[in-house]
């Protein structure tokens, strides 16, 4: 697949998540067949008005190439100072706009999914943030329930010049509750001659190749069903290829990605910036005595721990 100037090894993204895909995350989906991953978003205001927390998120390595950088705001000037000092600094190779948060603390200041209701003020964003940067740009958007009304944000976008656009199949009322319609993908890539990345509900080998197949869209890109799971994109990639479930011991599995995750977080001195039980938590779901397992993590002292105590369960069992 290619966006713009950039070749990536396939058409499986991983989707940028707030507290989630952190760069030791990231590299571990890329290693399982990734073919793209994004930072967690960052708050253009924050870049603009010098939060370093907030600018640091946009670390990378050069392992993890071809890699992006996503960012929400809702001022086209701020978003484009912001965006140029981001490509100054890490050099990545696309910038995404986040039009399709969710989040209460983003939607009541007019950010993410709340600009979905103003697209005279997202092709401003998008047609400013174009004009200021080399950087290829890409947008994240999710739908309304009038179809007619997502199809014009989408062509707005195109107009704007971006370069690729990801359509998230649920409403800003749906939150992360009911059924992705992946109706609005299949139209939208009917009519823009961009790429399209199809987003929601893509779980598995099988959703995986359904959402394809019916969209036509030129990728998909997956979320929350990636959490403590990074091996989920081997399983596609190599569904996707030879049409066959891959075998695996999936206890097992989780137990060394959990560790290769923790040790990652510790070379990188990033330990200190998760939530270190909860994210072991994530790699528990699908384990014999998941239960079980979490609340031995949740007496965890330190990463040793942790990893000890999801390696006994497995083993013993509940």
């Amino acid at each position: 697949m290619k966006i713009e100037k950039v070749h990536f090894p396939g058409n499986i993204f991983l989707a940028p998540m707030a507290n989630v895909t952190n760069m030791p995350f990231r590299l571990m989906c890329r290693k399982y067949g990734a073919s793209m991953t994004y930072s967690e978003m960052i708050s253009s205001d924050a870049v603009v008005y010098e939060s370093v927390k907030a600018f640091d998120r946009g670390l990378s390595c050069e392992e993890e190439r071809p890699f992006g950088i996503q960012i929400f705001g809702n001022s086209p000037s701020i978003v484009s100072r912001a965006a140029l000092a981001i490509e100054e600094t890490y050099h990545p190779d696309l910038i995404d706009l986040n039009f399709g948060c969710p989040a209460h603390l983003l939607v009541k200041d007019g950010f993410g999914s709340a600009l979905l209701r103003s697209p005279e003020i997202i092709y401003e964003i998008v047609r400013e943030l174009c004009e200021t940067i080399s950087t290829p740009v890409t947008a994240k958007i999710r739908v309304l329930e009038d179809m007619e009304r997502t199809l014009h944000i989408a062509r707005l976008i195109e107009k704007a010049g971006a370069c690729a656009i990801t359509v998230h199949g649920r409403t800003l009322e749906q939150q992360y509750t009911g059924k992705a319609s992946h109706e609005y993908a299949k139209r939208i890539k009917e009519e823009l001659s961009i790429p399209v990345i199809a987003n929601g509900d893509i779980v598995d080998e099988a959703s995986a190749s359904s959402v394809l197949e019916h969209t036509g869209c030129d990728g998909i890109m997956i979320g929350r069903a990636a959490m403590g799971n990074p091996f989920l994109f081997r399983r596609i990639a190599h569904y996707l290829e030879t049409g066959e479930l891959l075998e695996y011991d999936e206890c097992l599995q989780r137990i060394a990605d959990l560790e290769t995750y923790m040790r990652s977080l510790q070379y990188y001195g990033m330990t200190h910036t998760v939530n270190l039980r909860a994210h072991a938590q994530w790699f528990t779901k699908g384990i014999r005595g998941g239960k079980h397992i979490r609340t031995r993590i949740a007496e965890a002292k330190d990463i040793e721990g942790i990893i000890n105590s999801v390696k006994e369960m497995c083993v013993d069992g509940p």
